[in-house]
Protein backbone atom coordinates (compact mmCIF):
# COMPACT_ATOMS: atom_id res chain seq x y z
CA UNK A 1 0.00 0.00 0.00
CA UNK A 2 2.80 2.45 0.93
CA UNK A 3 4.60 1.53 -2.31
CA UNK A 4 1.45 2.43 -4.27
CA UNK A 5 1.09 5.76 -2.44
CA UNK A 6 4.75 6.59 -3.11
CA UNK A 7 4.40 5.78 -6.81
CA UNK A 8 1.21 7.83 -7.12
CA UNK A 9 2.84 10.77 -5.31
CA UNK A 10 5.93 10.53 -7.53
CA UNK A 11 3.68 10.51 -10.61
CA UNK A 12 1.77 13.60 -9.41
CA UNK A 13 4.98 15.43 -8.52
CA UNK A 14 6.45 14.63 -11.93
CA UNK A 15 3.27 15.80 -13.71
CA UNK A 16 3.18 19.02 -11.65
CA UNK A 17 6.84 19.72 -12.42
CA UNK A 18 6.25 19.23 -16.15
CA UNK A 19 3.30 21.68 -16.09
CA UNK A 20 5.41 24.25 -14.22
CA UNK A 21 8.29 23.71 -16.64
CA UNK A 22 6.03 24.11 -19.69
CA UNK A 23 4.54 27.29 -18.23
CA UNK A 24 7.99 28.72 -17.49
CA UNK A 25 9.17 27.83 -20.99
CA UNK A 26 6.13 29.50 -22.53
CA UNK A 27 6.69 32.65 -20.48
CA UNK A 28 10.37 32.61 -21.38
CA UNK A 29 9.49 32.54 -25.07
CA UNK A 30 7.14 35.48 -24.64
CA UNK A 31 9.76 37.47 -22.73
CA UNK A 32 12.57 36.51 -25.10
CA UNK A 33 10.60 37.48 -28.20
CA UNK A 34 10.15 41.06 -27.01
CA UNK A 35 7.62 43.55 -28.34
CA UNK A 36 7.06 43.76 -32.12
CA UNK A 37 8.09 46.84 -34.10
CA UNK A 38 5.63 46.86 -36.98
CA UNK A 39 5.32 50.63 -36.63
CA UNK A 40 7.24 53.56 -35.26
CA UNK A 41 7.54 53.44 -31.48
CA UNK A 42 9.61 53.81 -28.36
CA UNK A 43 10.84 50.98 -26.10
CA UNK A 44 12.74 51.43 -22.84
CA UNK A 45 14.71 49.31 -20.40
CA UNK A 46 16.00 50.89 -17.18
CA UNK A 47 17.75 54.17 -18.18
CA UNK A 48 17.89 53.49 -21.94
CA UNK A 49 15.25 54.01 -24.64
CA UNK A 50 15.30 53.16 -28.33
CA UNK A 51 12.93 54.90 -30.71
CA UNK A 52 12.16 54.06 -34.34
CA UNK A 53 10.45 56.36 -36.83
CA UNK A 54 9.71 53.99 -39.71
CA UNK A 55 7.12 51.28 -40.31
CA UNK A 56 7.42 47.71 -41.48
CA UNK A 57 10.84 46.18 -41.98
CA UNK A 58 12.61 49.39 -43.05
CA UNK A 59 14.67 51.31 -40.51
CA UNK A 60 15.98 54.67 -41.65
CA UNK A 61 16.75 56.25 -38.28
CA UNK A 62 16.96 54.91 -34.74
CA UNK A 63 17.26 57.26 -31.77
CA UNK A 64 18.87 56.16 -28.51
CA UNK A 65 18.45 58.08 -25.26
CA UNK A 66 20.21 57.47 -21.95
CA UNK A 67 18.98 59.19 -18.80
CA UNK A 68 21.78 60.51 -16.61
CA UNK A 69 21.93 60.56 -12.80
CA UNK A 70 22.65 63.34 -10.32
CA UNK A 71 26.30 63.62 -11.35
CA UNK A 72 28.10 64.36 -14.63
CA UNK A 73 28.96 61.25 -16.66
CA UNK A 74 30.49 60.14 -19.92
CA UNK A 75 27.68 58.48 -21.90
CA UNK A 76 27.57 56.48 -25.13
CA UNK A 77 25.48 53.75 -26.73
CA UNK A 78 25.70 50.89 -29.18
CA UNK A 79 22.86 49.91 -31.53
CA UNK A 80 22.73 46.59 -33.40
CA UNK A 81 20.52 43.99 -35.03
CA UNK A 82 20.73 40.23 -34.83
CA UNK A 83 21.52 40.03 -38.55
CA UNK A 84 24.88 41.77 -38.21
CA UNK A 85 24.26 45.50 -38.57
CA UNK A 86 25.68 47.65 -35.75
CA UNK A 87 26.72 51.21 -34.95
CA UNK A 88 28.32 53.05 -32.04
CA UNK A 89 26.93 56.45 -31.12
CA UNK A 90 29.10 59.37 -30.13
CA UNK A 91 30.56 59.55 -26.64
CA UNK A 92 29.49 62.65 -24.78
CA UNK A 93 30.16 64.18 -21.38
CA UNK A 94 26.71 64.94 -19.98
CA UNK A 95 25.83 67.24 -17.06
CA UNK A 96 23.84 65.88 -14.15
CA UNK A 97 20.11 65.24 -14.68
CA UNK A 98 20.47 65.52 -18.49
CA UNK A 99 19.34 62.99 -21.08
CA UNK A 100 21.84 61.95 -23.76
CA UNK A 101 20.41 61.46 -27.25
CA UNK A 102 22.00 60.28 -30.47
CA UNK A 103 20.91 58.62 -33.69
CA UNK A 104 22.02 55.71 -35.80
CA UNK A 105 21.02 55.37 -39.46
CA UNK A 106 20.61 51.78 -40.69
CA UNK A 107 18.73 52.97 -43.84
CA UNK A 108 17.76 49.49 -44.98
CA UNK A 109 15.18 46.71 -44.76
CA UNK A 110 15.57 43.88 -42.24
CA UNK A 111 14.09 40.40 -42.29
CA UNK A 112 10.93 40.05 -40.19
CA UNK A 113 11.95 38.57 -36.83
CA UNK A 114 15.24 40.49 -36.68
CA UNK A 115 15.94 41.92 -33.23
CA UNK A 116 16.97 45.57 -32.87
CA UNK A 117 18.79 46.37 -29.61
CA UNK A 118 20.48 49.38 -28.02
CA UNK A 119 22.75 49.29 -24.99
CA UNK A 120 23.50 52.50 -23.14
CA UNK A 121 26.64 53.14 -21.11
CA UNK A 122 27.05 55.63 -18.29
CA UNK A 123 30.59 56.01 -16.97
CA UNK A 124 31.54 52.82 -18.83
CA UNK A 125 28.84 50.69 -17.14
CA UNK A 126 25.81 49.28 -18.95
CA UNK A 127 22.61 50.96 -17.74
CA UNK A 128 19.95 49.38 -19.95
CA UNK A 129 19.35 47.17 -22.96
CA UNK A 130 16.00 47.58 -24.71
CA UNK A 131 15.33 45.26 -27.67
CA UNK A 132 12.46 45.05 -30.12
CA UNK A 133 11.56 42.50 -32.80
CA UNK A 134 11.10 43.90 -36.32
CA UNK A 135 7.94 42.56 -37.95
CA UNK A 136 6.56 42.96 -41.46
Amino acid sequence: MKQLEGTAMHHLTKKFASVIGATAAALGCVIASGPPAAAAGKWCNHSVCIETYDTGTYLGRVEVSVTNTNQPNRISARVWTTDGWSAHTKTEDVAKFRTYRDQAYPQRHFRPGTRLCAEGFRGGASVGLPCVTITG
